[in-house]
């Protein structure tokens, strides 16, 4: 229904046509209510009055009926002169005759009736007209009747004109009591609506109204306020979603350059190496392997979206879960090799029995192993055990490696999530492990749960499955593992092993003197020793990054003068200006191109 054109404006105005149209209702209701109440008291007070005159008239005249003196009658009627509103009185003898009567001089009455009526009172022609019957010792003797004028609308004119000076005040008092309204009521309404439109505008959810009373008011505006920090939360929650999704695409393109760059400098190995068979199978195997990370990549990402879109599925059957634990074991032991981690594994004999896709567990065992092994630095301790406690199969992954803040060990579930983003942890993966690994787990019904004392004390992985005592045979799984490489004076410091090695061979097959590290600081060591006269160095390196390694070669005498050519996946614009920063002379992006580096070298 549309609104009057009134009541179409801002609430200001709605608020002021309410209470003035209110308050001239509710006056003119009260008018009518009182004027009709004066009118019958007027009438009930004029009665009243009338009979009290017959009665004082009835008594007075008593003596003057009982004896049959009309003259004294008159004279006792004649006393009425004295009460203007009187215009006419008559007494009747008991027979019912005229015996006495008055007539106020210049009043326009009718003729008396010639007989009395019953005792009463009515109003007609504006006159009020009464009936008395006079008693005395029991007795009637005779009538009394008046005739009074009757005229309640001067009184009325009267009451109106009050009425009326009231209502203007009382108009007036609303206006300034609205006003007030307007800013006790309607002023922190109007701050609600102008502050939502301000957010609106400049998507500042810190904003906030201000709360005045403790009323419903006050309750709006604490319900706005809360709605308004929700939004930010969740327009936080957006930001950073959208942050580590920037963050995800920057590093699954970082990581599927690691492999690519090993696959790139086979290729090349094998067009080199002619019929030379050991460094033909060195090459394949590198490949095989780094093909390998590459689909364990893809895998994963197909498996984000299954997550993401609830496809993700598992084929349960009885699965004794120490051969999950063996594949798993078998797939991250290469890796864990890799770092010199000192690692143990403690299971039961009795077989523990779960329903299970043995699949899947052991992809959330290895992922949880090479999580242990990506945070714990080299030389350090991976524990894996199984045991059961109660009908449930309890597996816990922990290490003495970077640990874990209290706010920290819910987060790492979540998508793209990663513990840690220096520069010395280059190979954190994409973030989508443990958020694949919990799914999977409640897939089997079960629960995973990360605990850690803090930062620098080591983490805890436990992961609960309901058993089963149903029995299943094992089931056998894979495994693999890298290695080798001597020509110029060359560095080259690269934690991804297959990539150093096979740069290095194919740098040594062409006549230079090549030296290989893992790790930055032993890096700066042999750039000390070695004095080389080009260092190709990745950027994610542990223990000293590259940036750090480029600063300290640049700032040493022995190395100051070496070219230095930063090899990492990391291919930004502000990555590039770093490198320069730091002190690299030239910036290459893995895969890398050997006819690159070869041109590198010769215009040295």
């Amino acid at each position: 229904m549309k609104l009057p054109r009134f009541l179409a404006g801002s609430l200001r105005n709605k608020v002021v046509v309410m209470a003035l149209a209110t308050t001239v209702v509710a006056l003119l209701l009260s008018a009518l209510g009182l004027v009709i109440y004066d009118l019958r008291a007027y009438e009930r007070q004029a009665t009243t009055d009338m009979e009290a005159q017959a009665e004082v008239l009835a008594r007075a005249s008593a003596p003057a009926l009982s004896f049959g003196d009309p003259r004294t009658a008159d004279k006792d009627l004649s006393v009425m002169r004295a009460r203007p509103q009187v215009l006419a009185a008559a007494l009747y003898s008991p027979d019912g005759k005229l015996f006495a009567t008055y007539v106020k001089s210049g009043a326009d009455v009718p003729a008396f009736p010639p007989a009395p009526a019953a005792d009463s009172h009515r109003v007609a022609d504006g006159q009020l007209v009464l009936f008395r019957t006079v008693i005395e010792n029991g007795e009637r003797i005779g009538t009394v009747h008046l005739r009074a004028t009757y005229q309640p609308w001067d009184r009325l004119r009267d009451y109106l004109i009050i009425l009326f000076a009231v209502m203007l005040a009382s108009l007036a008092l609303a206006a300034v009591l609205t006003t007030w309204m307007q800013r006790a009521a309607v002023g922190p309404i109007l701050e609600v609506s102008n502050l939502a439109h301000k957010v609106r505008e400049t998507r500042d959810y810190t904003l906030r109204a201000r709360k005045t009373t403790e009323d419903e008011i006050g309750q709006l505006v604490d319900a706005f306020n809360e709605m308004l920090a929700e939004a930010g939360r969740r327009a936080e929650a957006l930001r950073l979603a959208d942050q580590r999704k920037d963050e995800f695409l920057a590093t699954l393109a970082h990581e599927l350059r690691n492999p690519l760059a090993p696959i790139r400098n086979a290729l090349e190995i094998l067009r080199l190496a002619g019929s030379d068979p050991e460094k033909s199978l060195a090459a394949r195997e590198m490949m095989q392997r780094q093909l390998a990370q590459m689909v364990r990549l893809v895998d994963d990402l197909l498996d984000v979206s299954r997550i993401t879109t609830g496809k993700l599925a598992v084929r349960k059957a009885p699965l004794e879960l120490q051969a999950a634990l063996r594949d798993a074991v078998e797939i991250a032991k290469p890796f864990l090799e890799s770092r010199r981690h000192k690692f143990n594994c403690v299971m039961p004999e009795e077989p523990i029995v779960v329903e299970g896709d043995r699949t899947r567990l052991a992809q959330v065992f290895s992922n949880l192993l090479n999580n242990a092994a990506k945070y714990t630095d080299p030389g350090g301790q991976v524990l894996l055990s199984l045991a059961r406690e109660g009908n449930d199969a309890v597996v816990r992954v922990r290490d003495n490696g970077l640990g874990l803040a209290p706010e920290s060990r819910e987060q790492i579930f979540d998508m793209f999530v990663q513990v840690d983003r220096t520069l010395e942890r280059s190979q954190a993966g994409l973030g989508v492990g443990l958020t694949l690994a919990r799914r999977l787990v409640e897939l089997h019904e079960g629960t995973i749960e990360a605990q850690s004392d803090g930062p620098g004390r080591g983490s805890e992985f436990v992961v609960r499955l309901p058993m089963t005592y149903a029995r299943i045979a094992d089931r056998p799984g894979e495994a693999q593992g890298p290695r080798d490489g001597p020509g110029r004076r060359i560095l080259l410091a690269d934690d991804n092993v297959d990539f150093a090695v096979s740069l290095g061979q194919l740098l040594s097959a062409r006549g230079h003197d090549v030296r290989i590290t893992h790790d930055g600081a032993h890096a700066l060591r042999e750039a000390e020793a070695f004095r080389p006269d080009v260092a190709f160095v990745d950027i994610g390196m542990p223990e000293v990054h590259g940036y750090e390694v480029a600063r300290r070669m640049r700032a040493a005498p022995a190395t100051a003068r070496t070219l230095l050519v930063a090899v990492t996946g990391w291919g930004q614009e502000n990555d590039r200006q770093r490198a320069r920063e730091a002190g690299f002379d030239r910036h290459l992006v893995k895969p890398v191109d050997p006819a690159e580096i070869e041109s590198i070298l010769e215009g040295r």
